[in-house]
């Protein structure tokens, strides 16, 4: 995954737990957690994450945990946010916050779960705003989504967090997709 992000992001580390492949295990799980509420998952995904990061010794310590958000119309709709038991999971074991609501989608966009690459790069244009900038100077942010694709909705959140004084980025999802 750091690969994918080499030229384009100055992230320190980047990780995925699974290889997203259409009518996977990866494709199923996530489907589980992201359409039909089974939260179970995400603690299941997020003790597993945190158990082969640690064991990795790969990543510094991290100071708080940041989702990608989903639109307000988006979460009024399904009702919760998928990332919600994967990040509280990972920031429990971590000892670090989990701070769901600094990192703000200020746009609608349609499910991108059907659009090819070129798609999901132009809408990428997708605009985040943080709510506080200071909150995050000096800090070491750990990122985190369902799944990377292309890695342009990652790289639109990294582009808005950098905008913070000294801030360290590192990036980690649920599966990617090859």
């Amino acid at each position: 995954m750091e690969q994918a992000f080499y030229g384009r992001l100055p992230i320190a580390s980047a990780t995925s737990l699974f290889l997203f492949q259409q009518q996977g295990t990866a494709q199923k799980l996530i489907h589980a957690l992201k359409y039909k509420n089974r939260t179970e998952i995400g603690d299941f995904v997020g003790e597993l994450l945190y158990s082969e990061m640690t064991k990795s010794k790969r990543f510094e310590p991290f100071d708080c945990i940041i989702p990608v958000p989903l639109h307000q119309k988006k979460l009024k709709k399904r009702g919760y946010n998928q990332l919600t038991t994967f990040g509280n999971c990972l920031a429990k074991n971590f000892n670090i916050p989990y701070s769901p609501d600094v990192l703000i989608k200020t746009n609608a966009s349609k499910s991108q779960t059907k659009k090819i690459r070129w798609d999901r790069f132009k809408n990428a244009a997708t605009k985040f705003m943080l709510t506080d900038h200071r909150a995050f100077e000096n800090k070491h942010v750990l990122l985190i989504d369902d799944v990377m694709t292309t890695g342009a909705t990652l790289e639109a959140c990294c582009q808005t967090l950098l905008q913070t004084k000294q801030i360290k980025l590192s990036i980690a999802t649920i599966a990617y997709t090859d």
